[in-house]
């Protein structure tokens, strides 16, 4: 018997759609069939750009509504990339559609709404998946094996990261995470969900009992009702002495490193995020060894590096195909997969927590 295509529909032009244009035409098990825009000259523009670059063999179809997109019979899954503040809504129209979703992220303003979103999807037979590329990779599964293994790094004690970007002065007035409306949680939302993602990936799912969050600086844009966080930090704490933390922040400088420390060694990523340019992406293992000889005093450094053959991106290798041919495949079974909404679901009532614990001047939070 033979399995046909998933078929795409792009709900919205977000710049990030021109990137998963090119990943659905490398998965070999997907095409995209329609875009649709609230501006039908814009979603043809959008076509027209994506396929000067990427011809595909046959041109995705331009629609002027997202509700012509969840009614074509052409469409089985869509990509939604609208502002956190709308996607609510048309993730719940998509699933009473009939359609499989991959909703950017963060899902949702709340965990609150993600639980209603995904339930809906539940309900009527979709597959829900965030729009997380990274752990896809082929470096997250070695990863993955590497700390189960046991022998690098040993009892995972600490998880720590960073993900951060300087926005110049164009970000803070025009970009659409500047806004609180369509981005109510800032950098938190928009960088910090990768990093709580990293720490559950590290951490087998495994939720803390408290959290404490730090709102470090923040902004309001004119058109604007709240200020929203562009600076944060916060800590994770977990039973038996296990911790995790995280900083994002839109004004310091490009840094997306990721650490994991245990009885044994460590293990450091330097680009979790957004692989290096490159064909193969690695991590580091370190497990340092320190010798004290009378007046002698050594630190070694036992380091040795991990690589993994896959393009950083634009490639069928690349960690964005492999997210959409993976979602494909899941759609191609006719079984839904419970751990992607979950995982989602978690990364969103960690960040609620974290700015939480931030609104209460950093007390810590319960967290269960």
């Amino acid at each position: 018997m033979s399995i046909h295509p998933v078929r795409w529909g792009f709900l919205g032009t977000a710049n990030i759609a021109r990137k998963n244009w090119q990943a659905i035409h490398n998965t070999g098990n997907s095409v995209l069939t329609a875009v649709a825009s609230r501006d039908i000259a814009r979603a043809q523009a959008f076509i027209d750009q994506c396929q000067s670059q990427v011809p595909l063999p046959t041109p995705p179809k331009a629609l002027g509504s997202y509700e012509a997109l969840l009614e074509s019979p052409e469409v089985d899954a869509v990509y939604i990339p609208l502002p956190t503040g709308l996607r609510k809504d048309w993730v719940v129209r998509a699933a009473r559609a009939g359609k499989h979703v991959v909703c950017e992220k963060p899902c949702a303003p709340t965990a609150a709404d993600l639980q209603e979103m995904v339930g809906a999807c539940a309900q009527d037979g979709v597959q829900f998946m965030d729009g997380v590329m990274f752990v896809h990779s082929g470096r997250m599964e070695r990863l993955r094996q590497v700390l189960a293994s046991g022998e690098a790094v040993g009892d995972i004690r600490r998880v720590t990261s960073q993900f951060s970007f300087r926005g110049d002065a164009a970000f803070f007035t025009d970009n659409i995470r500047s806004r609180s409306g369509l981005e109510p949680q800032g950098c938190v939302g928009d960088l910090g969900w990768y990093c709580i993602t990293f720490a559950l990936e590290a951490l087998k799912g495994r939720l803390p009992h408290t959290v404490i969050g730090r709102r470090l600086s923040h902004f309001s844009h004119a058109q604007s009702t709240d200020v929203i966080p562009s600076e944060f930090s916060a800590e994770l704490l977990y039973d038996n002495g296990v911790s995790a933390s995280f900083y994002c922040s839109f004004i310091t400088e490009h840094q997306q490193w990721a650490s994991v420390s245990g009885t044994k060694g460590n293990l450091r990523v330097s680009d979790f995020v957004l692989p290096v340019f490159g064909a193969e992406s690695s991590f580091e293992i370190d497990q340092a060894q320190f010798h004290v000889k009378g007046t002698q005093f050594d630190m070694e450094s036992h380091r040795r590096l991990e690589i993994v053959s896959e393009h950083a991106n634009n490639h069928p290798t690349a960690q964005e195909t492999n997210l959409f041919r993976h979602f494909a495949e899941q759609v191609q079974s006719g079984k839904l997969n419970t751990h992607w909404p979950q995982r989602a679901l978690n990364a969103q009532r960690l960040l609620d927590a974290c700015l939480d614990s931030a609104a209460r001047g950093s007390a810590p939070v319960g967290f269960r």
